[in-house]
């Protein structure tokens, strides 16, 4: 995996983040969502580095092999904001002031937060799959609530869905090596069976459901937007369309430069469809939609 890219531990702050990166150009910032870790970009890393990109891949706290610090009672450090700050660290150390960013699934959210948070530090936006945690939870119904339960399982507070995660983390998370490869799921596997990783995981997903909620809710209710050009994509086998319409609708009231559409996939994009669906249109910047 990752051909010519280099695997290394970065000092951020307090923790450490386990990254790949590699290529000569402007730089772009992978983000993995759960429960993946950076490996799941390992097909699309090298086409945006033979296309003239320096590309970082990391793994998120708290998932893979970085850091998993202790939580608060509010789960502030599993925040998106506490993760986008560890971003900002990170890139500024490999020497990039600018950068785009493109997230998938819990990634998006961190690269959502990234770009409000650091306006001056982002290019541009690209989301896979994700609307702003602040609308999904604020547009929840019955049908979002049974398609999407796991968001309030795994956020409950007294530790339920660690002991049920790791009584058979490959019977819960049923993913295989087929799509991703047999590198990247071996990777994959390690994390989900580590419990310091699963606890994490579940941190994040407590997270969303109360400072990230909050903190989305006050950029609305102050009506902050994304100054940078966004790209939002969504996969034709996942849900998003089914919950939400039109998607870039609900991304209206948040960015002012917005464009996007489907790509035909299953919900892990990067894995499913690289090549010319997942790379180049990440990075390119079609006519405004409106």
């Amino acid at each position: 995996m990752f051909e010519g890219f280099r695997l290394a531990v970065a000092e951020v702050g307090e923790i450490r983040l386990r990254m790949r990166y590699g290529g000569k150009g402007p730089a772009v910032l992978l983000l993995h969502g759960h429960p993946r870790t950076h490996t799941t970009w390992h097909r699309v890393a090298p086409l945006l580095a033979e296309a003239g990109y320096t590309v970082v891949c990391p793994d998120l706290r708290g998932y893979g092999q970085s850091s998993k610090p202790p939580t608060d009672a509010d789960h502030l450090p599993y925040s998106k904001r506490a993760m986008a700050g560890d971003c900002v660290t990170l890139m500024r150390s490999l020497g990039h002031e600018r950068f785009a960013v493109v997230g998938h699934d819990r990634g998006a959210y961190v690269a959502t937060r990234l770009a409000m948070d650091h306006p001056d530090m982002v290019r541009s936006l690209t989301v896979l799959d994700a609307v702003p945690i602040g609308e999904a939870l604020r547009r929840c119904d019955a049908r979002f609530a049974a398609r999407w339960w796991h968001w309030f399982f795994l956020g409950q507070s007294d530790e339920t869905a660690e002991r049920v995660i790791n009584a058979d983390p490959d019977a819960w998370y049923k993913a295989g090596p087929e799509s991703m490869g047999q590198e990247a799921y071996e990777d994959y596997r390690r994390a989900i069976h580590d419990p310091a990783t699963v606890h994490a995981m579940c941190e994040d997903y407590r997270a969303g459901l109360g400072p990230d909620y909050r903190h989305d809710e006050a950029d609305r209710h102050a009506g902050r937007r994304i100054g940078c050009p966004v790209q939002v994509l969504w996969a034709t086998r996942d849900d998003m369309a089914d919950l939400y319409g039109d998607v870039l609708a609900v991304w209206r009231g948040w960015a002012n430069d917005l464009r996007g559409g489907p790509v035909e996939s299953g919900h892990h994009i990067a894995e499913e469809a690289p090549g010319d669906r997942a790379a180049p249109k990440a990075m390119s910047h079609p006519p405004r939609t409106r």
